[in-house]
């Protein structure tokens, strides 16, 4: 929501009178320079004028902190200044000291308003889906138990360049709800009998009847008048109900009779006339069991054309798919009750329910849903009930996510929509972690969708990628989110490319590991400390590695710029401090400088091997009686493996 604006009078009088009512403090000013003294060219710091009491003067007196200047618009040479002062300030004595210089045009506080998101409409409190607070009458209602849309409308209320395309039973055209909101087809001459933008249709100048071939889409039946309501009544007029969106233009497409029937063909035609005319989201609270290629084109068409469309998945309790719900890439919406959990039965038969199945997006509210009348412009008495109202509750949220920011894909406002669903908000016997085939990702949850903080990586690797701590083994497009106190979580996007690559097996020895990719020419490799969050382990780049700690380790391998990394593998070295004694042996001196002695009261027939850090070994052989001698003078300085009877590993530091 825009914030409140307060104009104020550049009197101090006026200044001081109007502060403090209705607004929070603030430590900011707007002050505008006189037009004679502004030079558009320098710093306000810089600004030349002659005076004692100088703008600059006043703002090294009271510390200012940061100065910003401000375009008052593309076609105007002015601006003005943003001054941040210490939160303690005096801040009408700071402007009155600004006015007194004389150069100064107006300065006036940089007021905090308050969004002020709750709607005046006469039947606000009906509309539980909106705002629940637990007393809705009708069903078993719980507080909480709704799209959190009072948030949500303080951060975005609709754009008017936004087109909202509604392939119903038509709607009420002259309905105040819809005043100023109807799509206009502003390529047509109203009335001239003359197909003027040659699609076909003659005076489609507020969309079009595809049940009866015409110009006139008026709802003959009430659905789609209860369903555009729901998107985008007006919001704060002081009647009737709230949309969900205020200010996007609905196109009207009747592709329903009066008998709420409509045939497939009437739905593709409405949907590549929404798309060809502007709109930006299709609605389509309708559907039928038998698969079409037809309407199959007519969905790609809009998606692949930047369109999202959002459908009902049906009322009948079951499985059962319907189209165009099951097509990949539409937002499939499911319908929950004022207590959140899924709606079986609607109140209007025993036997109905919302559908489920693999195909399911998210939930919304759909049952005892109020809303506008198609036969009367004062009668808000009706309510509805069914996954059809639950769906343009989801397409109102994807139009305010488009109003946001129109640059989103339909693939992304339906991640935004299910990543920032509430997840475990029904019957724990249907609504499990995660996704679940009864409430998809969940309940949407407006303020959520629209408060997120995206941000996405392209990523190409190799078998597998670990991210945000999760392994992903296939190519695609994944989403998480990262919550936070407020309840605004930050939204990630991942585009990621699994290319073929090696796959890395690893052997183990008692102290050593060796990588063994399957083609091992060219390659790169590098080990990891596992236990220390993957950190490299310095100049352990040999495909063999003979680790100085008991520990995890990776080995990382990198060929034609592809790289991968193995799983972590587990090596238990239990060495010894070289000064002391066991039982049984001792070894001296240590480090050495070539020659060291292995003493023990116990040393016949006992063997002992010395390999160096790769594993290879350089001498065995077998200890004399209690007192051997080794020489390693001809060995390089490094470090060394000593194993005695197979048992003892003794840690050996030539120098």
């Amino acid at each position: 929501m825009k914030n409140i604006l307060f104009v104020i009078t550049t009197t101090l009088m006026s200044i001081v009178a109007t502060f403090g009512q209705n607004t929070k403090p603030t430590n900011r000013i707007i002050l505008k320079l006189k037009s004679e003294i502004q030079d558009s060219g320098k710093s306000l710091l810089n600004q030349k004028i002659i005076d004692i009491n100088t703008v600059e003067s006043v703002s090294q007196k009271f510390h200012a902190l940061i100065i910003t200047k401000q375009s008052t618009g593309r076609k105007s040479n002015q601006f003005y200044y943003i001054i941040e002062f210490p939160e303690a300030i005096n801040i009408e004595q700071v402007i009155e000291e600004y006015i007194n210089t004389g150069a100064v045009e107006y300065a006036e506080p940089d007021f905090v308003g308050s969004g002020d998101a709750i709607p005046n409409d006469q039947f606000y409190s009906r509309q539980w889906g909106l705002k629940n607070d637990g007393t809705f009458s009708l069903s078993p209602s719980t507080a909480g138990a709704d799209i959190e849309m009072e948030k949500a409308w303080d951060i975005e209320q609709g754009d008017s360049n936004i087109i909202v395309a509604v392939i119903d039973a038509g709607v009420r055209l002259n309905h105040p709800e819809f005043d100023g909101r109807i799509w206009k087809n502003y390529n047509e001459i109203p009335n001239n009998g003359i197909d003027d933008d040659g699609n076909g249709r003659i005076d489609d100048i507020q969309g079009w009847d595809f049940a009866n071939s015409d110009n006139n889409p008026t709802d003959d039946h009430g659905h789609g008048t209860n369903i555009t309501g729901i998107i985008g009544a007006n919001g704060n007029n002081s009647i009737g109900y709230a949309g969900v969106d205020w200010n996007c233009k609905l196109m009207i497409l009747k592709g329903l009779d009066n008998n709420n029937l409509g045939y497939y063909s009437w739905w593709a035609s409405a949907i590549y006339y929404a798309v060809d005319n502007g709109a930006k989201v299709i609605n389509m609270s309708l559907g039928g069991t038998s698969y079409s290629s037809t309407l199959l084109n007519a969905i790609n068409y809009a998606i692949d054309n930047q369109v999202t469309v959002v459908v009902s998945m049906g009322n009948s309790n079951s499985n059962t798919m319907q189209f165009p719900a099951g097509f990949s890439g539409v937002i499939a919406v499911g319908s929950t009750n004022s207590n959140d959990t899924r709606t079986k039965p609607f109140f209007w038969s025993s036997t109905s329910g919302s559908n489920f199945g693999n195909h399911i997006s998210v939930v919304a509210p759909g049952n005892f849903v109020y809303g506008l009348n198609h036969l009367s412009n004062t009668n808000y008495a009706s309510y509805w009930g069914g996954t059809s109202q639950a769906a343009p509750h989801v397409a109102g949220l994807a139009a305010l996510l488009l109003a946001q920011d129109l640059s989103r894909t339909p693939a992304q406002i339906k991640s935004i929509i299910e990543a920032s669903a509430e997840d475990l908000v029904g019957a724990t016997n249907e609504d499990t972690p995660g996704w679940d085939q009864y409430y998809g990702h969940g309940r949407i949850n407006a303020y959520r969708a629209l408060c997120l903080t995206s941000s996405s990586q392209t990523i190409t690797a190799c078998l597998r990628y670990t991210w945000n701590g999760k392994p992903y083994t296939v190519s695609g497009t994944y989403y998480d989110t990262i919550p936070n106190a407020a309840g605004c979580d930050s939204f990630m996007l991942l585009n990621l490319t699994i290319t073929n690559s090696q796959n890395i097996s690893v052997t183990s020895t008692e102290t050593s590991l060796t990588a063994n990719p399957t083609n091992p020419i060219g390659i790169i490799f590098q080990w990891l400390d596992c236990d220390n969050n993957y950190a490299v382990i310095p100049n352990e780049t040999n495909q063999t590695i003979t680790p100085t700690k008991t520990g995890n380790y990776a080995v990382t391998v990198s060929q034609n710029g592809c790289t991968d990394t193995s799983s972590c593998y587990y090596v238990n070295i239990p060495l010894v401090n070289l000064q002391i004694a066991t039982d049984r042996f001792s070894v001296y001196p240590n480090p050495t400088n070539g020659v060291f002695t292995i003493e023990g009261s116990r040393t016949q027939h006992v063997p002992y091997e010395i390999s160096d850090i790769l594993g290879k070994v350089i001498q065995k052989n077998w200890l004399n009686e209690k007192q051997t001698t080794i020489d390693l003078s001809e060995q390089n300085s490094g470090l060394y493996i000593l194993r005695i009877d197979d048992w003892l590993v003794i840690k050996l530091i030539k120098q």
